[in-house]
């Protein structure tokens, strides 16, 4: 395995437990030994854990992002139906997870925004990266006539990201996707005004 591909197999496994356990009840060991990892090859990518951490996040919010601009970029899909889309699929996902793992960006900020400001930080440059991919999207459908043209597209995706990750929450607590469905189709047809 090349040394790229050794970096990126301990970031995708250390997403994965830390995803499910939290940033605070994930050690090293346990990302070493999930990914088959050598101890010393850990050091030789990273110098502390919280390197390691804020590694996940960049590696997770470049990959969430590019998968934004795929599903939002489909330009052979009406804009509303990219979004729709793109929800559904994350409810998906959730689910098929059994609301255990939700939003590894939400979870984070939960638990070390008040008290780690250089993790609060990148979270917020992750959100903010994303806010704006989910803003060209509804610019797009507002010239595209699907939604009013008084909207502003910077603060519906702004609101979007806020109902969105509230959701997440409460589907983990409730174990149901009934709060996600309910943001999606209240968001669209409401807020949007969609059908």
């Amino acid at each position: 395995m090349s040394r790229s591909e050794t970096r990126a197999l301990l970031l995708r496994t250390g997403a994965e437990i830390i995803g499910t356990q939290g940033y605070n009840n994930t050690g090293i060991n346990a990302v070493l030994c999930a990914a088959g990892v050598p101890k010393g090859s850990f050091y030789y990518y990273f110098d502390s854990k919280d390197t390691f951490g804020l590694a996940v996040i960049d590696a997770v919010a470049e990959t969430h992002a590019a998968y934004l601009d795929r599903v939002l970029g489909d330009s052979t899909t009406p804009p509303l139906q990219r979004l729709r889309q793109y929800l559904e699929a994350g409810a998906d996902e959730i689910e098929a997870h059994d609301y255990c793992r939700g939003c590894l960006m939400g979870n984070l900020g939960q638990e070390l925004a008040a008290q780690q400001p250089a993790f609060r930080e990148r979270l917020e440059r992750a959100f903010a990266n994303w806010s704006e991919r989910l803003a060209d999207c509804l610019d797009e459908a507002i010239a595209g006539g699907e939604i009013d043209p008084e909207d502003d597209a910077r603060e519906l995706a702004e609101f979007l990201l806020i109902g969105w990750e509230g959701a997440i929450l409460r589907a983990k607590i409730a174990r149901s996707r009934e709060p996600l469905d309910a943001f999606i189709r209240l968001f669209m047809t409401r807020v949007l005004g969609a059908r």
